[in-house]
């Protein structure tokens, strides 16, 4: 009797938090579009597939179909791209546009509210720009999913937040509908730099260690409050009207610190951790251990070669970049076949990630550049392999693997058309399709999307 009244309390928690954050639902529509078929390339299904000659059938905003010599329906558009290749749209998970705009000025800053070492109550959804002129660049390179998180300058930074890269005036236009938001944490010297400096806690990794301890310890507490709160409700409410002695409880003072870090300790909030160095991922572990969560992804992750095998037993993707090292001292210790350890690991998990609005512009050389130094050291990657670590991979640490990252039947149809291979440093996505719909082609500059911003700057220029 217990167990069921506990789980129907921890149901009733996870859906008040759902009703609160429906305050900012998702506003997102796809875009009309037309059946469209793609004919006669090679393509990389992003489910470890390669299909060469094949088509891409789109129809009403999905993958109607993939494969060889597709029957071209009535009225459809068919896109002669022999020669050519086609993958799954690409999916960044690590990025800062509409947080750190172009141009980048003191006003546009919005990515670290360095006021705490725990902020898990700021939402970065609240300060997205969509007029970053950043998501158009990352379009040009094959861009559809995004997923914008604050920054690193703090113990816990806050909830991270799934867009679809389409023009829009509000963030919620953009918003991922139905994707799960995601904890943004960091490891290493950025919280212990950022509060060392000020003579504040943390100044040490044992300080950082702390902070996330006692910032969970207090989500429990909370937790229980909110359960115990749930359960003498419960118990009022039977009692109403037959117990004149019967009052309401007290209702907890609510908290959106701790509001979040509990839905992160129900699995309602997916766990992403900035961490450089080996002994601090394992030692994140042990945290998510101590305090019963599961860690999605770390990012950067510039050592997770050396725990390759342990990552892969935990569940634990690893998004990296190919070749960013010593920039400070917990980067030093990169290796460029960093990418390659982490996706022959059995059950491995590889993501190629940007942190910057200039590499979210060409993620699949990045990729191309991991596949060349796996190829060196005797690891041969194939694209129908890599792709993964830009779409499927992505997806399944935003949740969203489901609904897009691979074309399959039934799932949302974003796609990207190449000029060739895209690992190739000569590759340039032609047209990019965002639910069906073509939002980037290359070969009409008129009707590339522009956004308020530049086109402000453009008209005043004349």
């Amino acid at each position: 009797m217990r167990a069921r009244l506990f789980v129907a309390l921890v149901v009733a928690m996870g859906s008040a938090t759902a009703s609160q954050a429906e305050v900012f639902a998702s506003t997102y529509r796809a875009a009309p579009s037309e059946p469209t078929l793609i004919r006669g390339a090679t393509v990389l299904t992003g489910t470890g597939a390669r299909l060469d000659g094949a088509d891409v059938l789109m129809v009403d905003g999905r993958i109607g179909a993939v494969g060889q010599n597709l029957p071209v329906p009535a009225q459809a558009v068919v896109i002669d791209a022999a020669g050519k290749w086609v993958t799954p749209g690409l999916i960044d998970v690590h990025s800062h546009l509409g947080l750190a705009a172009s141009p980048g000025v003191a006003a546009h800053d919005d990515v670290n509210e360095r006021t705490a070492p725990v902020t898990a109550n700021v939402w970065a959804e609240h300060a997205i720009w969509p007029q970053d002129p950043g998501f158009e660049t990352a379009l040009q390179g094959g861009v559809t999913t995004l997923q914008i998180l604050p920054g690193s300058g703090n113990l816990i930074g806050g909830r991270t937040v799934t867009i679809k890269n389409v023009t829009a005036v509000t963030y919620q236009q953009m918003k991922f509908p139905g994707a799960l938001p995601g904890l943004k944490m960091a490891c290493g010297e950025n919280p212990k730099r950022n509060y060392g400096a000020r003579q504040q806690s943390p100044m040490t990794r044992m300080g950082n260690a702390a902070g996330y301890r006692q910032a969970f310890a207090d989500a429990q507490d909370y937790r229980r409050q909110q359960l115990k709160y749930q359960a003498e409700r419960v118990d009022y409410e039977s009692k109403r009207g037959k117990d004149a002695a019967a009052r309401p409880p007290a209702e907890p003072k609510r908290d959106l610190r701790l509001e979040t870090l509990s839905a992160v300790l129900d699995g309602q909030i997916l766990v992403h951790i900035h961490c450089y160095r080996a002994d601090e991922m394992a030692l994140m572990l042990d945290l998510a251990e101590e305090f019963g969560f599961q860690i999605t992804a770390f990012h950067h992750a510039v050592e997770a070669y050396k725990i390759a095998d342990l990552l892969a037993r935990n569940r634990v993707c690893a998004a990296m970049w190919a070749d960013w090292w010593g920039f400070k001292m917990e980067a030093f210790d990169a290796i460029q076949e960093n990418i390659a350890f982490v996706e022959r690991a059995h059950d491995g998990c590889a993501i190629v990630h940007s942190d910057s609005e200039r590499e979210i512009q060409r993620l699949n050389q990045s990729a191309a550049k991991a596949m060349a130094r796996g190829q060196r050291m005797g690891v041969a990657i194939p694209p129908e392999r890599a792709i993964r670590w830009l779409t499927a991979n992505a997806a399944r640490v935003l949740g969203i693997e489901e609904r897009t990252g691979t074309l399959e039947a039934g799932k949302m149809a974003d796609v990207v058309v190449w000029n060739g291979n895209p690992f190739s440093v000569y590759a340039l996505a032609e047209q990019v399709f965002i639910d069906g719909a073509i939002v980037y082609d290359r070969s009409r500059p008129a009707q590339q999307p522009r956004s308020d911003f530049q086109l402000g700057l453009m008209e005043n220029s004349l």
